[in-house]
C-alpha cells in the first residue's frame, strides 16, 4: 500500500510499504481523511521531536515510520477478542497509547499518561491506505457525520478538552487567541457550550475572514486595544475565560491583561521560544494560568455528538488534497501560510 513516511527533517515520501496485519484486540482501518496538524509540521521542518529515534516505551516503534494522528475512515478487519465495533463501521481515532499505570492515568487522566505515545507520531498511522489501531481508539461516527468531519474529531477534542478546562457556562465572555485550526475549534466548542459572547483575537486577515464566515465576532489587535475594548465590553470584569491557542508572546500577555479576577487563561498552544509572563498581572488578578494537553474519550464523543447536530462546518478553512501531493500541497502551503487545514485522502 502507499503511505506518507517520515525518514526525518524535510524528507517525508510516499512509498510503498506492506499493508498491516490485524492482531487480536486490534482494528483494521481503510481510512478515509487524515489531518496534517502543527505537530507534523514541527516534525518535518524541525524533528524529529517527539517522533523517537529509539524503540518507543508503548509501541516498540521508531522512525522512519508512516505519519497521520487524525483521522477517520472504515473497518476492513476486526482482530480477535474485538466487541462493539464490526466491519464497515465508519469510525473516527482518538490516537493517545497510554500504559495504564502511571498515577495520572490510575486517575482518569491518561492524556497525560508519564508515557503517552500516539497513532502516527510514535507508530505507524493513518496517512495511508491502510492502518491498524487498539480497538480501544475507535469512535463510531453517526450516519450524518461524514467522513471528512470524523478526520476532524482529533484536533476538534483538543479544542473541546481546553474549553471544558476554562469552566465556563451560557452569558459567559470568553475569548480566543489565534484563528488557526484550535482556535477555530475553540470557537465551536465553546458555542456548542451555548456561550454566545466569543470573541476571536486575530492578526491575520485571511484567519480572520475564515472564522467570520463561520459566524464569529473578531478582533484585529493590530488596530484595537483589545484589553480595553474587553473591559468597556464586560463593564470592566474581564473575561470569564481566555484561551491562548496563538502560542507567542504578544498573545499570552494580552490575553491575561483581559481575563477577569480569579479567572483562567487555558493555554492550549505550543510554544517554540521561552515566554516571559507578566506573573504580576496573575498576582493582582488572582487570576491563573491553566495548562491543557490532547483528550479524553469523553471529550471525542462530546465533538462528535455536536457534529451530528450540525455545529461544525469545515467551509471556508478545510481542503482535501491526494497522498501524492502531502509535501507540497500539505506541508509546504501550511507552512507558507496558504491554506489553514489539510486533510489528506489516500484514495486519490
Amino acid at each position: 500500500m502507499r503511505a506518507a513516511v517520515y525518514y526525518g527533517p524535510n524528507k517525508v515520501e510516499i512509498a510503498d510499504v506492506p499493508e498491516p496485519q490485524v492482531g487480536p484486540g486490534q482494528v483494521k482501518v481503510k481510512v478515509g481523511f487524515n489531518g496534517i496538524c502543527g505537530t507534523d509540521l514541527h516534525e518535518y521542518y524541525a524533528g524529529p521531536i517527539f517522533i523517537p529515534t529509539e524503540p518507543h516505551a508503548l509501541t516498540g516503534q521508531q522512525m522512519p515510520l508512516v505519519l497521520g494522528h487524525e483521522f477517520s475512515g472504515t473497518v476492513t478487519e476486526v482482530g480477535k477478542g474485538v466487541t462493539g465495533t464490526s466491519v464497515g463501521d465508519r469510525v473516527a481515532i482518538e490516537p493517545i497509547y497510554r500504559c495504564g499505570h502511571c498515577a495520572p492515568c490510575v486517575a482518569g487522566n491518561y492524556n497525560i499518561c508519564q508515557q503517552i505515545g500516539f497513532h502516527g507520531l510514535m507508530s505507524d498511522g493513518g496517512m495511508a491506505e491502510y492502518t491498524v489501531v487498539p480497538a480501544d481508539m475507535v469512535h463510531q461516527l453517526p450516519d450524518n457525520v461524514s467522513l471528512e468531519l470524523g478526520a476532524l474529531v482529533e484536533p476538534m477534542s483538543v479544542a473541546y478538552h481546553a474549553a471544558t478546562l476554562g469552566d465556563v457556562r451560557p452569558g459567559d465572555t470568553a475569548m480566543v487567541f489565534g484563528a488557526g485550526p484550535i482556535g477555530i475549534g475553540l470557537w465551536f466548542a465553546l458555542r456548542g457550550k451555548g456561550l454566545d459572547d466569543v470573541l476571536v483575537v486575530e492578526p491575520s486577515p485571511t484567519r480572520r475572514a475564515a472564522v467570520e464566515a463561520l459566524g464569529a465576532k473578531t478582533l484585529d489587535p493590530t488596530v484595537v486595544d483589545v484589553p480595553e475594548y474587553v473591559r468597556d465590553a464586560t463593564d470592566g470584569r474581564g473575561a470569564d475565560a481566555v484561551y491562548d491557542a496563538a502560542g507567542v508572546q504578544p498573545s499570552v500577555e494580552t490575553a491575561l491583561a483581559c481575563v477577569g479576577a480569579r479567572k483562567p487563561m487555558v493555554s492550549v498552544a505550543i510554544y517554540e521560544k521561552p515566554l516571559e509572563t507578566p506573573l504580576l498581572n496573575l498576582v493582582m488578578n488572582e487570576s491563573r494560568i491553566q495548562g491543557s494537553l490532547c483528550y479524553t474519550s469523553a471529550d471525542c464523543e462530546a465533538v462528535i455528538a455536536l457534529m451530528a447536530e450540525g455545529k461544525y462546518d469545515p467551509t471556508g478553512w478545510v481542503s482535501a488534497i491526494a497522498l501524492d501531493s502531502v509535501v507540497e500541497d500539505g506541508f509546504e502551503a501550511l507552512h507558507a501560510g496558504t491554506k489553514m487545514k489539510v486533510l489528506v485522502d489516500p484514495s486519490q
